[in-house]
């Protein structure tokens, strides 16, 4: 990312998982007063107009890196690309991208492209995605030609973003787990502790 160093705790918005009455802004915002420093903005759903005026909004919280998923967005520092979209290229290609990644092959096709950092999922089964694949072997994470974010199921249990980083995970991606929570500030506070970031 733009950031010298890549956080250990990175978090995928999903606003149809926020309590009833939550905002996505607030929500982030309150995030970023507990210590996060990276978002991935999916929406996918939203119109581009709406799009980017929350990527916008977002980019304007201070200390936050912010990574537009699939698609380039010119308020964005960088983007998160599916794994079967190509590497961002041309004058629009932004200075860091990651890339979701599922296997080693992909990981191996990412570190070539020029990728930054990759999310490798599943790292366990997820409420959001059931009966998204098996597990990915964690000797994966270890073996991984580029810093690795484990995503899929975890935040949902005390010690699994630990067990992460032991398997050799720069860090965690997480969704559900922050999304969803009644507390979503205090959910990010505990994975930050657990990976041992500074808030």
């Amino acid at each position: 990312m733009s950031a010298p160093r890549l956080p250990r705790l990175l978090l995928l918005t999903d606003r149809s998982c926020l309590r009833l009455g939550r905002g996505l802004l607030r929500t982030v915002t309150e995030c970023v007063e507990a210590g996060l420093r990276a978002v991935v903005v999916r929406e996918h759903d939203l119109a581009p107009p709406a799009r980017h005026a929350l990527v916008r909004d977002l980019a304007c919280l201070p200390g936050l890196v912010v990574v537009s998923s699939r698609r380039l967005d010119p308020a964005a520092h960088g983007v998160h690309l599916a794994a079967a979209q190509p590497a961002p290229a041309g004058d629009d290609r932004p200075a860091c991208w990651g890339r979701s990644c599922h296997d080693h092959a992909d990981l191996v096709r990412a570190a070539t492209d020029g990728a930054a950092w990759a999310t490798l999922s599943p790292w366990a089964a997820t409420p959001s995605k059931p009966g998204h694949g098996p597990p990915v072997p964690r000797e994966a994470y270890a073996a991984a030609p580029l810093p690795v974010l484990a995503l899929g199921g975890l935040g949902l249990r005390p010690g699994d973003a630990a067990e992460a980083l032991a398997a050799g995970a720069h860090g965690v991606a997480v969704m559900g787990a922050v999304m969803g929570a009644a507390d979503p500030a205090a959910a990010v506070a505990a994975l930050l502790a657990e990976l041992g970031e500074d808030a």
